[in-house]
């Protein structure tokens, strides 16, 4: 189970399935995602608000109009005088964000029946009932300025009283109609204006809030479906919103909006059109369209009560001439207050004032189904990458590039912002490449512990502290499977081991065994050496593996010069024991074959156990020359490509030897001292006449190598005399018998 938590593979599955399950949830409408998409989008438009335009001004039924003229409604004779001043200032369309659905209480004909009859009582009332009524001015008022447009709202499906009235209906230039009338937004029940209002106005459109989740208006609907489905009552059927209404009747009371396709479309562009004369709104087929806010200042509003003070409408004529008015309230007890991107409270007829103007200047949002798309690809590529990055590159370096690319996507969507007006959402793919980043990290984590656990448990014990860091921190060497490297290879094992362990008990043996190999292992790694195994008494180490080591020759042999000397506190040891017991002390002493070449390392074996190890004719031939050492009477024995790779240790040449399994004869060579004993006036002399007697030998003038070895041994004090006694014996033997003409020196060895 273990295994597959950290296997690379099936770290790869579950950052796929996240990556998956982000670009899926990447088109979802959750709450979530969408407070995500807000966010961004607000901070867009508080940051690049839209500009000003000149051509819409609003009347505004405020408090400090309430105070003047009374609470509202206003009796509509009031409101008709409203209206017969704006036309008469040269207002293009009046546009009221206002339902007038009920017969006006303070009408003559209203009022008289609640009257208390008094003398010439029904005089009176006969003059009143003789007085037009307010309905019928107001009425009459908007027929006459032939621009004004009324609206309505939502309300209970019990609360509906009338459909809402048609001026002029939309003309769809498309095949097929359905998806606007199946996506669109449709009303269960409208609050519709009184018919003779409705019937008089040269249009009428909806003003129904359509307020997102967290309560901002930030699209609306410009298509509006009432009813839902088609009754015995009413026939369902789209209506504008107020804000397009007053924007056809400003161009031209009888243009009429078409609905198509857009043609040569771009890639980015929406699927449908809504056409009005020079005018082209972008919508999809829900026909929403985001509001693109602006600020609207306070000198855009001009106060209700204005219109009515006759020194007051001279300052605001030029302010109405040849513009599109809105008739709305920002007083709070009227509850018209809506929230937008850019203000918590405002009053709600600024939001048709942004979606006229942003039309007149050709300046929209735009979110086209094509963008969802878009994102979860951006999501699945940048994801891909991290996910194929991650076995490859540190975690900072990863964290590094999935900040880059986040911060490349909020960068390219505020460019898509202000140069094109498309709304693509960074803050969603940012969160998706920032999960991604955190679990591959975990698990690049989890994966990089299990391995360093497994290195330590297969190296802690055989190689130093020092080089364990570094091979904890390159683990992917530690896998099945091996290369070819230079490496130095060293053999070492006990003399006379199966004559000590005759005289101790398993007990004391291993004592033994333990107090020899472990100062012999100290040394391997001090100077960077891997222990491959122990063999009994022997031991098997190499250099330059698992990592690199440029100079594995020479720590190799400095490794052997301090071997010799790790055992003169065990070996003391000995001899007091020795002494106490009463029995003769046997001496450890170690032989050491050490040679360097090309070999196989890796880790060896199969799946389910594998050890790391070295192979190869350089493995081979230092164990053959520690097997020699003792014939040779020498502690350490050494191959001629080491002494190549570490000139500046004192080395003798000893002899040309084909030893056992092997063809081809080896130099071999034995190691005396380290760099300043090479350097040692008395060990160049010694060196010199060795050379001498060893060149003299191979040339077959045993006279002459008899001599140089005499003058050798005595310069040698008491080292090599075990080889000298070797050798002597050999040149006395070729003194009485001659070898033959072909003779090229090489001694072969007959056993291992």
């Amino acid at each position: 189970m273990t295994n597959i938590l950290v296997n690379r593979w099936f770290h790869f599955l579950i950052l796929l399935v996240l990556l998956v399950a982000c670009v899926v949830f990447s088109g979802s409408d959750s709450e979530l995602r969408k407070r995500l998409q807000y966010v961004t989008f607000d901070t867009f438009n508080q940051l690049y608000p839209r500009e000003k335009s000149d051509q819409i001004v609003i009347i505004d039924i405020d408090e400090e109009s309430l105070k003047k003229m009374g609470q509202f409604p206003w009796p509509r004779n009031v409101m008709a005088q409203m209206v017969d001043e704006l036309a008469e200032m040269g207002a293009s369309s009046i546009a009221f964000d206002v339902v007038f659905a009920e017969k006006d209480r303070t009408s003559p004909e209203s009022v008289v029946h609640h009257f208390r009859e008094v003398n010439n009582f029904e005089e009176i009332k006969n003059s009143l009932l003789a007085l037009p009524a307010h309905d019928q001015l107001f009425a009459e008022s908007i027929r006459d300025a032939g621009n004004v447009v009324t609206g309505f709202t939502r309300a209970k499906p019990g609360e509906t009283l009338r459909a809402p009235y048609q001026n002029v209906k939309p003309t769809f230039l498309l095949k097929d109609k359905t998806p606007f009338e199946e996506y669109s937004f449709a009303a269960p029940g409208v609050a519709t204006n009184l018919p003779e209002f409705s019937q008089a106005a040269a249009g009428n459109g909806s003003f129904m809030a359509t307020p997102d989740i967290d309560g901002l208006i930030r699209e609306v609907s410009l298509l509006v479906k009432f009813p839902p489905e088609n009754t015995e009552e009413y026939n369902s059927t789209l209506y504008p919103m107020l804000g397009i209404e007053a924007l056809r009747v400003h161009v031209d009371p009888k243009a009429r909006f078409l609905v198509k396709q857009r043609k040569n479309k771009k890639i980015f562009d929406t699927d449908y059109l809504i056409s009005l004369s020079e005018y082209e709104i972008p919508v999809e087929r829900n026909s929403k369209l985001w509001v693109y806010y602006r600020h609207i200042s306070d000198d855009e509003y001009i106060p209700a009560w204005k219109l009515y003070d006759e020194s007051a409408r001279k300052e605001v004529r030029d302010k109405i001439q040849d513009k599109i008015v809105f008739v709305g309230t920002s007083a709070e007890g009227l509850r018209d207050i809506r929230s937008t991107p850019l203000d918590i409270f405002v009053p709600g007829v600024e939001v048709h004032v942004n979606v006229v103007e942003q039309i007149l200047q050709g300046k929209f949002l735009q979110r086209p189904d094509l963008i969802v798309g878009v994102e979860a690809l951006i999501i699945a590529g940048a994801g891909l990458l991290i996910i194929l990055l991650a076995p490859f590159v540190s975690v900072i370096w990863l964290g590094f590039f999935a900040l880059l690319m986040m911060g490349g996507m909020f960068f390219g969507s505020w460019n898509f912002y202000t140069q094109m007006g498309l709304l693509l959402d960074p803050v969603y793919p940012s969160i998706s490449l920032s999960a991604l980043f955190l679990v591959s990290s975990l698990l690049s984590y989890l994966r990089i512990e299990s391995e360093r656990k497994q290195v330590r448990e297969a190296f802690g014990l055989y190689i130093s502290p020092d080089f364990m860091e570094e091979l904890e921190n390159n683990p992917d060497k530690l896998k099945l499977g091996g290369e070819v490297r230079d490496l130095t290879v060293m053999f070492t094992d006990i003399r006379s081991f199966t004559t000590i362990s005759e005289s101790l008990s398993p007990e004391e043996l291993i004592q033994l065994m333990n107090d020899f190999l472990t100062p012999m292992s100290d040394l391997v790694m001090e100077n960077r050496g891997t222990i491959d195994k122990y063999m009994g008494d022997a031991m098997m180490a190499f250099w330059n593996a698992p990592l690199e080591d440029s100079h594995h020759a020479r720590n190799a042999c400095l490794s052997a010069l301090r071997m010799n000397e790790a055992l003169v506190p065990i070996n003391e040891a000995i001899k007091k024991k020795a002494q106490e017991t009463g029995q003769n002390a046997v001496l450890l002493n170690a032989g050491i074959g050490i040679n360097t070449g090309p070999c196989s390392v890796g880790n060896m074996g199969s799946r389910q156990r594998f050890a790391y190890s070295a192979l190869g004719d350089a493995v081979n031939l230092a164990s053959r020359l520690e097997g020699q050492t003792k014939a040779y009477g020498v502690q350490v024995l050494v191959g001629e490509e080491t002494v190549k790779a570490a000139k500046d240790l004192a080395f003798l040449e000893l002899d040309l030897i084909k030893v056992k399994g092997k063809e081809q004869p080896a130099r071999i060579y034995t190691l005396l001292g380290n760099e300043i004993y090479a350097k040692d006036p008395s060990y160049l002399k010694w060196k010199t006449a060795h050379e001498g007697m060893l060149a003299a030998y191979r040339a077959g003038d045993f006279d002459c190598a008899a001599q140089d070895l005499k003058e050798a041994r005595e310069l040698a004090g008491d080292m090599l005399q075990g080889y000298y006694d070797l050798f002597s014996g050999r040149i006395g033997d070729y003194l009485k018998t001659p070898p033959p003409d072909d003779w090229d020196g090489v001694f072969e060895a007959k056993t291992k």
